[in-house]
C-alpha cells in the first residue's frame, strides 16, 4: 500500500519559518517529479512546487517565488519544502504528492498557519 505522510505543519508568526517533510512508502519515487499544493478555506488547492526525479529541475508558484524552496532525498523516499519569510495567506493545508501526471498519490495534508 502506497503512503504518504506529511509532517512538519504548524503555527507561526508572520516572518516565521517551517519545514515541511513528505515520506513515502510503499513504493519508490525516484523516477518521478514530486512536489506540493496547498488550499485555503474557501479556496481552491493550488500549485506551490515541484521538483524533477534528480532534484535537477524546480518549479514554484510566483507566490512563493523566493521565499520556498524544494528538495528530496531520494535514499530517503522523502521531499521536503523549506518555508521562509511566511506571510499570512500562506495559511492553507498543504498537500505533497509523488508519480506520474497521471496517476498521482497524495499525502493527506498538514496544516499550516501564519499569525499576523
Amino acid at each position: 500500500q502506497v503512503q504518504l505522510v506529511e509532517s512538519g505543519g504548524g503555527l507561526v508568526q508572520a516572518g516565521g519559518s517551517l519545514r515541511l517533510s513528505c515520506a513515502a512508502s510503499g513504493r519508490t519515487f525516484s523516477r518521478f517529479y514530486m512536489g506540493w499544493f496547498r488550499q485555503a478555506p474557501g479556496k481552491e488547492r493550488e500549485f506551490v512546487a515541484a521538483i524533477s526525479w534528480n532534484g535537477g529541475s524546480t518549479s514554484y508558484a510566483d507566490s512563493v517565488k523566493g521565499r520556498f524552496t524544494i528538495s528530496r532525498d531520494n535514499a530517503k523516499n522523502t521531499q521536503y519544502l523549506q518555508m521562509n519569510s511566511l506571510k499570512p495567506e500562506d495559511t492553507a493545508v498543504y498537500y505533497c504528492y509523488a508519480g506520474p501526471s497521471s496517476g498521482r498519490y497524495w499525502g493527506q495534508g498538514t496544516q499550516v498557519t501564519v499569525s499576523s
